[in-house]
């Protein structure tokens, strides 16, 4: 299995950090972000990366060269042009299924492993998710499938309701979602959005008959702790965080 980590991101809210180097280089605990994220890979047994680049790009190119990249093998996507998103990024990337796809400022103690093992034992498509407290929920029907996205604060859904789990922004992806990924016609788009896409796409299917849905399960960690690394005064307990993992 191959991997891809988001990194191209401004990271404006770690500023003033970012005012001189990229969020992928903010360090924690005595290694950047970014190594904290190669290295849960290659523990896994991933060691084929793309990353992908905008901000500061070239620092995270040559950290990446002087590090040898930390025993892996990493190539850049590189988006120095624009930003495009998770998805954009993704469909740039140009990668065949299945890929691992992860955010490089969200850390968390999941067994990368278990994940894998549950992927390769179904084949579909996996969206890691939690009861985490929040305001934006991925929606699962009965049969643990994505349906919809709401945010309960302005009481906004789109596809449907269901059970509300939080996502992680780390999944994995098959060859047939990558497939129709590299179909959608802009160029800066999300994920989520390309899921949301997914859900129309099987509904109409559902309709007509026309053609197998895209199935997308989410994925629920035991004992499962996450902190997303987003703002400069979570440094400190971003670096606890870390050092217990």
């Amino acid at each position: 299995m191959k991997a891809m980590i988001f990194a191209a991101g401004l990271g404006t809210r770690l500023k003033p950090l970012t005012d001189t180097m990229p969020k992928a280089l903010v360090p924690l605990a005595g290694k950047p972000l970014l190594q904290w994220q190669v290295e849960k890979l290659r523990d896994a047994g991933i060691t084929d990366i793309t990353v992908n680049v905008h901000h500061f790009p070239d620092m995270i190119i040559d950290t990446i060269r002087r590090n040898n990249g930390w025993g892996c093998n990493i190539s850049i996507s590189d988006e120095r042009d624009m930003l495009l998103d998770t998805g954009g990024g993704l469909k740039k990337a140009v990668m065949e299924g299945p890929i691992l796809a992860c955010n490089v400022d969200i850390l968390s103690n999941i067994d990368l492993r278990t994940l894998v093992s549950e992927y390769e034992r179904t084949g579909v498509s996996q969206l890691v998710v939690s009861e985490r407290k929040t305001q934006r929920y991925l929606c699962f029907d009965k049969r643990d499938s994505l349906c919809g996205w709401t945010n309960i604060a302005t009481g906004e859904l789109k596809g449907k309701d269901g059970r509300h789990l939080a996502f992680s922004g780390l999944q994995i992806l098959n060859g047939e979602a990558l497939r129709l990924l590299r179909q959608i016609q802009e160029d800066k788009f999300s994920l989520i959005d390309f899921y949301l896409h997914l859900c129309e796409q099987n509904h109409q299917s559902a309709i007509t008959n026309y053609q197998s849905p895209i199935i997308l399960k989410a994925y629920v960690p035991l004992d499962y702790r996450m902190m997303d690394v987003g703002k400069i005064d979570q440094i400190e307990e971003a670096e606890r965080f870390a050092e217990s993992l």
